[in-house]
C-alpha cells in the first residue's frame, strides 16, 4: 500500500543529492525555501524547460489570499472515486497504523514545518473539499505554508481569516468531502498538466502554481537573483536613456557588460 513509504518515496526522488526527512522525503534547505519566496513563475520555468521539465506548471486556481506567495516542500496525497472493496482496504490499513479521523486528516498528521500539502482530488468540487476551517487551521499550524488541492474546499469565509496560509483551489462547495478514498501519500500524482513529486519545491505566485525538483530548486533561485540584478541595471539605464530598449533587452555589447559589471562593483562594495 504506497502511503508514505520510505523506499518508495527514495525511489521516486533518487535524483535528489539533498538531505531527507526520516520518512526520505528531499529536504530542501531552509534559505533556498526563503529566497524562493522572490522568485517569479517565468524565472522558475525558464531553468527547469532548460532542463527538459516541460510539465510543471499549472495554473487557473481559486487563491483564497491572492497577495500572497506561497513556497514550501511538497507532501503529496491522491484520491481516487470511491469503491466499497478499496475503501474497505483503505480504511482497514489506517486503522491498523494509527490514521485518525476521516482519510485527510491521515496526509494532514505527517506534515512537517515549511512543508505545502499537495492533493490530487482529479478536480472535484462538491463533495471534494479537502479541507474546512478547522483543518485548514491544523495544515497552517503544523506547515507554517498552506494547501494546493485539485479539489475543493469549504468555510471560506473562515479560511479567509487564516493569516500565512497559502490556499490554491480549484472551487469552493458548503459540502463534506465525500464518495473519495485516498490511494498515495508522498506519491507521485498529477496536478492538472503538472507532474508532482514529493519533496517538490512548491511556489505558488499570483500566476499559478509550479513545482520545482529538489536538485534545482538552488539553481531556479541563483538564476532569479542574477536576472533580478541585470533587471534593476537595465531598468534604470532605460531611465537614464542610455541606452535602447532593444539593447537592454536583447544581446548586451561589451560596452554594456563592463558597464553593468563596474555598478555590480560599486553596488556591492556600498558605494
Amino acid at each position: 500500500m504506497p502511503l508514505n513509504r520510505t523506499d518508495d518515496i527514495r525511489f521516486y526522488t533518487e535524483d535528489s543529492p539533498l538531505d531527507r526527512f526520516p520518512n526520505g522525503r528531499p529536504r530542501v534547505p531552509d534559505d533556498i525555501l526563503e529566497r524562493m519566496h522572490l522568485v517569479t513563475t517565468e524565472e522558475a520555468w525558464g531553468v527547469l524547460r532548460r532542463h527538459g521539465y516541460n510539465h510543471q506548471f499549472a495554473g487557473n486556481w481559486l487563491t483564497v489570499h491572492p497577495d500572497q506567495v506561497l513556497v514550501g516542500r511538497a507532501v503529496t496525497a491522491q484520491f481516487v472515486p470511491t469503491r466499497p472493496d478499496l475503501q474497505a482496504a483503505i480504511q482497514r490499513w489506517g486503522d491498523a497504523n494509527g490514521g485518525v479521523g476521516g482519510q485527510n486528516s491521515w496526509v494532514i498528521d505527517t506534515l512537517e514545518p515549511g512543508d505545502v500539502i499537495v492533493v490530487d482530488l482529479f478536480g472535484k468540487v462538491r463533495d471534494g473539499t479537502f479541507a474546512g476551517d478547522n483543518l485548514g487551521t491544523a495544515i497552517a499550524n503544523r506547515t507554517g505554508a498552506g494547501m494546493v488541492i485539485d479539489g475543493g474546499i469549504r468555510d471560506l469565509q473562515r479560511l479567509q481569516l487564516i493569516p500565512n496560509c497559502g490556499i490554491f483551489v480549484r472551487g469552493v462547495d458548503p459540502t463534506a468531502i465525500a464518495e473519495v478514498t485516498l490511494v498515495g501519500i508522498n506519491n507521485p500524482i498529477r496536478i492538472g498538466e503538472a507532474t508532482v513529486l514529493p519533496g517538490d519545491v512548491v511556489l505558488g505566485t499570483c500566476t499559478g502554481v509550479i513545482f520545482i525538483p529538489p536538485h534545482l530548486a538552488e539553481e531556479v533561485v541563483v538564476e532569479s537573483e542574477r536576472v533580478r540584478l541585470m533587471d534593476e541595471w537595465g531598468q534604470m539605464r532605460l531611465r537614464e536613456g542610455k541606452y535602447l530598449p532593444g539593447q537592454v533587452d536583447g544581446a548586451w555589447t561589451d560596452e554594456m557588460n563592463a558597464d553593468f559589471a563596474a555598478w555590480q562593483a560599486a553596488r556591492d562594495s556600498g558605494e
